[in-house]
């Protein structure tokens, strides 16, 4: 493993513990040159409550790529759409280590637009 991707853990790490301190459910991001992931978790981190993916039919359009913005603020929406019919409103949003921006922060701003608070 390289060194930028251990800093990247280890920030991820810092920010998980803080979450499980919290005690709310966790919206975690993960990104790929290809594409982007978000879940929630419950609180106590057991269990994937809601997912949403690039991967996921009907996010991309025929011809698109999921690794850019436009696609990072369509999974935003949908999982905070999913979210919201499951009855989750507020969130801890955790970026997974990555710098909250490009896709990271249009994900996070999306997902507030749709309705979660974090």
């Amino acid at each position: 493993m390289n060194e930028k991707t251990q800093n990247r853990l280890r920030r991820a790490r810092r920010t998980r513990a803080k979450i499980v301190r919290l005690g709310v459910h966790r919206l975690t991001v993960f990104r790929t040159a290809q594409h982007t992931y978000a879940q929630i978790f419950t609180p106590d981190g057991s269990a994937v409550v809601v997912s949403s993916s690039t991967l996921h039919a009907g996010v991309l359009e025929s011809g698109k790529h999921g690794g850019n913005i436009d696609a990072a603020k369509r999974v935003g929406a949908l999982v905070a759409e999913a979210a919201l019919a499951k009855g989750i409103t507020h969130v801890a949003f955790d970026r997974s280590g990555f710098i909250f921006h490009g896709r990271i922060k249009a994900l996070a701003e999306s997902a507030r637009e749709a309705g979660l608070q974090f």
